[in-house]
């Protein structure tokens, strides 16, 4: 790791180690979440620890449906919130591992280990909290192809090394495993003195991915293809750090990404999809996508991509997919939204 790299992680360190204290301390909107959580997680949520709860610092809710019996991954878990939300969602036959490298954070994950082991009725702990550094998964025996699903909160942009993260990601992520991560992600390059600023770079402007260095870095690492689940354009709300870095649109964006042999185009196979409503908590639709809502029943001429981001994972079980990749029909015809998102999907073709 070089000297930069060591400066930028110190600073964030000292910034959620100690300049905030709790969720109340945050400058700007950024590191909130808007969103409210749907029944299924709030009834978990009001569960957890007060302490966990106001020690929080995200941008979304990256808690994918399906993750019973999984082994699942929070990178930069701090205070504990998602980690001990999964540990509930995948249930005992699964186990969740977060790893931070804050250690005033991990301590409060640490202190009420038994306080939600008993609030869900475990008969022991499914939950391994680790000192680490999310750039360097081996570090933390963390093998190859041993998670089901990596999530993450508002934390890849806080890495001086995002390559690297997305790099260990896929390699520890199973063959058909998934990332469902929410970050900030910018409209523009952020200029250099913004992106060495301790307070932006907290706050989760400072670090955050210009949208086509994000699609170019997944591409790199053999991702071809991720979706976007949900965005928001944020507002800094904060007099001196709009006038700052208020000419760039900073936007709150959950992605999903699988280990999978995709193309980087959408291409047609004149497949269709059938979603069985047999996932509990979603009984009448799945949502995969902005772009794809799979309503029972209802069937849905997908891509090649889709089809096999529905069938060739944990999903499968879930779905008909009807028809194979023996005949194309050329370039599936999907055109992205207007927004910061679609930028990537426009490039690559894929129906993000």
């Amino acid at each position: 790791m070089t000297a930069n790299h060591e400066i930028t992680l110190e600073a964030v360190r000292n910034y959620y180690g100690r300049v905030l204290q709790h969720s109340d301390d945050l400058q700007t909107s950024a590191c909130c979440t808007a969103e409210r959580l749907p029944p299924r997680l709030a009834e978990i949520e009001a569960l957890i620890h007060p302490e966990v709860k106001e020690k929080f610092y995200g941008c979304g809710s990256p808690l994918p449906l399906a993750v019973e019996g999984l082994t699942a991954l929070d990178l930069g878990c701090g205070s504990g919130r998602d980690v001990f939300l999964l540990s509930k969602l995948v249930g005992e036959r699964g186990q969740v591992i977060g790893i931070d490298m804050t250690d005033e954070q991990l301590a409060v994950a640490r202190k009420h280990l038994e306080h939600h082991r008993q609030a869900f009725v475990q008969a022991g702990s499914n939950v391994r909290l680790v000192s680490g550094y999310i750039e360097d998964l081996a570090s933390a025996d963390i093998v190859t192809a041993s998670v089901d699903l990596v999530v993450s909160n508002c934390v890849v942009n806080l890495s001086p090394d995002k390559r690297r993260v997305f790099a260990e990601i896929f390699r520890v992520l199973k063959p058909g495993g998934e990332l469902y991560f929410s970050d900030v992600f910018a409209g523009r390059r952020v200029p250099a003195p913004l992106r060495e600023d301790p307070v932006l770079l907290g706050e989760c402007l400072g670090g955050a991915l210009y949208i086509e260095d994000f699609r170019r870095m997944l591409r790199d690492v053999g991702c071809l293809d991720y979706r976007v689940v949900a965005e928001r354009r944020l507002t800094l709300d904060n007099p001196d750090i709009e006038r700052r870095a208020g000419m760039i649109d900073f936007h709150s964006v959950t992605i999903r990404a699988f280990k999978l042999d995709l193309e980087d185009l959408c291409e047609d196979y004149g497949q269709v999809a059938y979603y069985k409503g047999t996932i509990p908590e979603s009984p009448d639709r799945f949502i995969l996508d902005r772009h794809h809502v799979f309503e029972v029943g209802r069937p849905m001429l997908v891509c090649g991509n889709t089809a096999a981001m529905l069938s060739e994972t944990r999903y499968g079980a879930h779905f008909d997919i009807v028809g194979d990749r023996s005949v194309h029909y050329g370039v599936f015809d999907c055109g992205p939204e207007p927004g910061l998102s679609a930028t990537g999907a426009a490039a690559t073709g894929a129906c993000c």
